[in-house]
């Protein structure tokens, strides 16, 4: 019985997944805490009806927000026992795997990542060993400001450049988001 309730729960849940598109500098204001830092640990829990995937990062560097070298994210979804919930655009992260979070917490306490998958970046190096931000693409359904569904365009910054939009924005002098 107990599975049959957390089964619909989940599903209620995940038809409820159409995300509010953000742009960047939306994100940057709303966001709690900034931090670049490299999957360690992977777990899973369970918290009410919902599976989270619990994240420790070490941060290299902190943006925005309470300094530390170690946080935990959490982002719903996962499989904890015989129990797996899906949530269209919650973000999977690889351990050892270094992003640029983009975070907020809510009444719970639990650091999130703002609006699903549009809060994470990847840090990717080029051969140059240039640092580069790519942001991956929301994988749920995303409605621009007045509710009119839009695609969600994918945002690629080289890192001293995102790190200089942040304190831009930070600092009250937002620019067009790209």
């Amino acid at each position: 019985m107990r599975l049959l309730v957390l089964w619909i729960v989940g599903t209620a849940l995940l038809s409820a997944a159409t995300l509010e598109q953000l742009s960047l500098d939306t994100i940057i204001q709303k966001s709690t805490g900034i931090v670049d830092g490299t999957v360690t640990d992977v777990y899973t829990e369970l918290r009410g009806p919902v599976v989270y995937t619990r994240y420790r990062i070490r941060v290299s560097e902190r943006y925005k927000g309470a300094a530390g070298s170690q946080m935990d994210v959490f982002v719903p979804g996962g499989r904890y026992g015989t129990l797996t919930q899906t949530f269209p655009g919650s973000p999977v992260l690889a351990k050892g795997q270094e992003y640029l979070l983009f975070l907020w917490a809510g009444r719970s306490g639990m650091s999130q990542v703002i609006g699903l998958s549009q809060g994470l970046f990847d840090i990717k190096r080029e051969i140059s060993g240039e640092v580069m931000v790519v942001r991956r693409a929301a994988e749920a359904t995303v409605l621009d400001s007045s509710g009119k569904l839009v695609e969600d365009t994918p945002v690629s910054l080289r890192l001293r450049e995102m790190v200089d939009r942040i304190q831009r924005t930070l600092a009250g002098g937002s620019q067009k988001a790209r």
